[in-house]
């Protein structure tokens, strides 16, 4: 028999999973009851939905073509590295400052010039002592010549009155003294054919020399010229910009520096150029499809990068007919026109080399009621907005007229003022319960 005090036995780890049976339940019911307040706040709760809008609007409604470019100066004045062989640069104006008619812009070194212009000076005083000393010895040969043709001259004299006595002579005598006569008349006539060649030879030496001086007077005038161009003056009043270098060797994917002091330049290279600030232009790059649209005479709206609160305008007066190719690099390349347009009234700010945006118009209708263009979509095939109303919105109907590629001229359907959705409302919402 049992005892009393004796507890029936108890399977091992039963109590441990009752406790782990009530915490997974009491978990379960607290994670229903969360999502059960969550549903209840997602759907109870209104999502503010943020959809951007528009106000209908009047202004100028214009079709344009908008390109970028540099201002230039109608009238610049080039100051090149003169036809010298290897101008090095000693002295230049610094850059951007002003400078007045006559001033000296650029100097390069004479040193070369100096010598150069030294050995033609003295190649042209040889040249006029070998013309001296060449007619002193045609003096002598002359001399000789006309001694030697007045001995002939005596001899045949002679020799002709010595064959005049063969009448009282003996035969023999009358014959030898006509040979003497055949004789001295033809040694006369050699020396008449000597003085001759040396005639002939004479003019030759005196043509050569000459010739040779007047090559040594030509190379020193060239080189004086060299010296003369030297020195570089401006010839007019301005601002002196300095021109890039093409032949320095700069940072790769960079523009080449400007010319400095010290420069090898080239013969004609461009080293400054002096603008006329009174006429400006601006010199463009049109994209080949938009080069069919432009004609000259059209209307130029400019904004320049650094001076953004005024608007100038010009007028397109050239277009090349003949597309330039630029390369990019890496084989890239890209092809374009150039253009030009003169501004019609210059700021005195401005200065060449300044970047700008330009604005051709080919069209413009003034006082126009327009909307952004993606205000815009095709309902039951015909042009609808969505016209905000108070918290919603209303389908409305519209006649529209020409666009560009951010607006639309309205003719009907809408009233200045209005406030139209850029986007379709019930999509933006389904986008905002998304998130």
């Amino acid at each position: 028999m049992a005892s009393k005090d004796i507890k029936p036995k108890q399977r091992l780890g039963h109590a441990g999973q009752s406790k782990i049976k009530k915490a997974i339940i009491i978990g379960v019911l607290v994670a229903l009851a969360g999502g059960g307040a969550y549903a209840a706040y997602r759907y109870t709760t209104k999502t503010v939905v943020e959809i951007p809008t528009a106000r209908v609007r009047r202004a100028e409604f214009v079709i344009s073509v908008k390109t970028r470019g540099e201002i230039r100066s109608t009238n610049s004045v080039i100051l090149a590295a003169p036809q010298v062989p290897d101008p090095k640069i000693t002295r230049l104006f610094e850059s951007g400052k002003s400078v007045n008619k006559g001033e000296v812009v650029v100097e390069f070194d004479t040193a070369q010039q100096e010598q150069y212009y030294l050995d033609r000076s003295t190649s042209v005083r040889t040249v006029d002592s070998e013309i001296v000393q060449t007619k002193a010895s045609h003096r002598i040969v002359n001399e000789m010549d006309g001694m030697n043709k007045m001995t002939s001259e005596y001899n045949v004299e002679r020799a002709k009155l010595e064959a005049s006595k063969a009448e009282v002579v003996s035969e023999i005598e009358g014959a030898k003294s006509r040979i003497d006569v055949g004789v001295t008349q033809g040694e006369l006539n050699q020396v008449k054919t000597t003085i001759d060649a040396h005639q002939i030879s004479q003019e030759a030496d005196l043509t050569r020399l000459e010739q040779k001086k007047d090559k040594t007077v030509r190379d020193l005038e060239r080189a004086k010229s060299y010296l003369s161009k030297m020195v570089i003056r401006a010839p007019i009043s301005g601002i002196v910009n300095v021109l890039p270098n093409f032949r320095a060797q700069g940072s790769f994917g960079s523009a080449p520096p400007p010319f400095k002091e010290g420069d090898r330049a080239w013969t004609g290279a461009a080293i400054a150029e002096i603008p006329d600030l009174s006429s400006m232009r601006i010199e463009l790059k049109l994209d080949e499809v938009d080069r069919g649209r432009l004609q000259l005479g059209q209307k130029v709206r400019i904004r320049i990068d650094a001076l953004p609160d005024k608007e100038l305008e010009a007028t397109l007066d050239w277009i090349s007919p003949i597309a330039q190719l630029q390369f990019r690099g890496f084989g890239m390349s890209e092809k374009s026109f150039p253009a030009r347009a003169t501004l019609k009234f210059v700021d005195p700010r401005l200065r060449p080399g300044m970047s700008a945006s330009a604005e051709v118009l080919i069209e413009s209708q003034p006082n126009a009621l327009m909307i952004p263009a993606r205000a815009s979509f095709v309902n039951k095939g015909k042009p609808s907005v969505y016209v905000q109303r108070g918290a919603g919105y209303q389908i409305r109907q519209i006649e529209v007229g020409r666009r560009n590629d951010t607006d639309i001229v309205v003719t009907k359907g809408l009233n200045e003022g209005e406030t139209v959705y850029l986007e379709n409302p019930i999509e933006a919402a389904k986008r905002a319960k998304k998130l």
